[in-house]
Formats: C-alpha cells, structure tokens, sequence
C-alpha cells in the first residue's frame, strides 16, 4: 500500500531497518509514539529539518523534540545535570521532554533548536518508537505528522491522508492511544521551569523533584517566536533584500550571485533553510555588517523571511 512515493511499512525488524536506513539517508519517516505520530528527520541533518516544516506546511522554525533511543544516547548531546537524571530515571521513557544546554561538538542541526544552545529530548515509551531509534542510533527530530492546523494524527492512515506523497514512508503500527504531547520541563536555568503541561502531570514531577516548578508567564517558551531575536540577533547590522554588498559589508547570497556564503546557489528553499543559522553565524564571526540578498517569501521563505527580518530588527 502507498500514497505516491510514500510507502508504508509494519513494525517488523526488516521494516524497521529499511525506516531507519531512509532516515540516516536525510528523508523523513512517520513512526507512532505513546503520544502521536511523529513525521521524523535526522536531526543532525539540516536539509532534513527543513524538510520537515516544509511537509508540514508551517514554515516556522520553531525548537523542534529530538527523540532518543535511551538516557545514554541523550547523554551525549546535552549538558546533563542531576536534576535530568532524577527526572530521566523517573519518567524516561515516556511522555516528558527535558530542556537542557547542548554538548560541545553535538552535531544538531541549529533548525531543530532555532539557533537557541538548548536542545529539547525526549525518550518516548513507544516500543516501536524505541527500537526504530536504537537502530538509526541518532537523535530525530518529530513534530507532530500532520499538516499544520490539523487534528494530530494518531493512526498511520492519519498520516497517510495529511502528508501522503510529503514524506517516504509511514510506520503503521496501530492507534498511539494517547494523543496527548508531552510535558516539557526546562532545566538550563536556575531552577526547573514548566515550559508546556502535557501528558505528564507536573504534581508528579514536583513530587519526584521535591520541589516546585516555576511557572513561565508567556506562552510555550519553545515556540515563543520572540525567543529568536533576543538569543541571536547577529552582532553587526543586517541590511536585507540587497543586490549587492556596499563597502565594508559581507554578502549573504541566494541564487546564482558573487557573494561570501550563499544560502542556496540553485535557489532552492530547503537547501537555504538548512544553512540559514550556520551561515549567519559564520559571517557574523567575521565581525562586519551582513548584506542579505532577497529570499522568496513563499513556502519556506517565508520562516527564512520573518529570521532575517528579526535578525535586521533595529534594537535598543
């Protein structure tokens, strides 16, 4: 059974391999969690991550859950705390997602944190979910496998009938039953923060923390789209929809054009999404203000549009 040229494979271990190997090769895959199906992409991959929001339709890059396989592979990409430990041995696997400060050298894609120097995690309780992860042996990113506004899927045909053709294949391992995200709990500052209430009750994190949990008094911390501008705004100024840099300036390029770094020199939006992050950083190193060539605002340019417009913000 397939939708265009998205297969659909069980939850047996040559079904598995074959997901997980299209992962590892930067496509996307639909796999069932506890909580909903999740349209997954490798999350060291950028070309991937940008996939993702493209698929979706949302082309917003908001922090995206990377989910792992156990406590030991989270280990490796975050800066692991007690806190973390305890809660991780409390609740993981399961419906909890930790935030927490990224590993040097961690290898995540800045799309899936939003430039931010925190990584949101997860070990789902899924056992479909689990060993799809231990095989792909990576961190993948998975929002929710719907197009954006609609109902969470919570069944492989959900899936198919949202984003078939979008993605290459589908894990259909029966109904997820829950249908509830996450709860999310930040631990990169001072004191633990719920950031999102889900499908864990934050009584019982507190009970197994022994302490309350502070309370956010703006919207979900993860996705907060102002979050951007106050964590990355480039060092210098950014002048945008340039057809050339002015003396002193550094060029940022998109299209076939002489320029420093290029976002995407065959004009695609994915390729120039995925380097958005990096390439800023890079020219942003080099301490001189940023000429940015102008970027298509449809599909993923738009997302591409609103970072580069709050990057070129006037600030205080």
């Amino acid at each position: 059974m397939s939708s265009k040229h998205t297969i659909i494979l069980g939850s047996e271990q040559p079904d598995l391999q074959q997901a997980a190997a299209l992962l590892r090769a930067g496509k996307l895959v639909a796999f069932p969690t506890e909580t909903v199906y999740g349209l997954g992409g490798d999350a060291r991959q950028g070309q991937a991550v940008a996939a993702i929001f493209e698929a979706k339709g949302r082309p917003n890059f908001n922090p995206l859950i990377a989910h792992m396989a156990s406590i030991e592979a989270a280990r490796r990409y975050v800066q692991w705390t007690d806190q973390a430990e305890l809660l991780a041995k409390a609740f993981w696997p399961g419906p909890l997602t930790l935030v927490l400060p990224l590993r040097d050298g961690h290898g995540i894609s800045p799309l899936v944190t939003a430039g931010l120097e925190t990584l949101a995690i997860r070990v789902p309780a899924h056992p479909t979910a689990r060993r799809l992860l231990a095989l792909v042996d990576g961190p993948v990113a998975a929002p929710s496998a719907n197009p954006s506004g609609r109902i969470s899927p919570t069944t492989a045909a959900h899936v198919e009938a949202g984003l078939g053709g979008r993605l290459a294949a589908i894990i259909d391992d029966g109904p997820c039953g829950v249908g509830l995200e996450s709860t999310i709990v930040g631990l990169a500052g001072p004191h633990p923060m719920l950031l999102r209430p889900g499908g864990l009750a934050a009584e019982e994190i507190e009970a197994a923390l022994g302490q309350p949990l502070q309370q956010r008094d703006t919207n979900d911390a993860l996705t907060a789209p102002g979050q951007l501008l106050s964590h990355y705004a480039p060092n210098e100024r950014v002048r945008l929809n340039a057809t050339q840099a002015e003396p002193g300036e550094l060029m940022l390029g998109f299209g076939a054009m002489a320029c420093d770094l290029n976002l995407s020199a065959s004009g695609s939006l994915i390729e120039a999404a995925a380097n958005l992050f990096g390439h800023l950083h890079q020219l942003d190193a080099l301490g001189r203000p940023i000429a940015v060539a102008p970027v298509p605002n449809h599909g993923l340019g738009q997302a591409i549009n609103d970072r580069l417009q709050r990057a070129a913000a006037p600030r205080d």
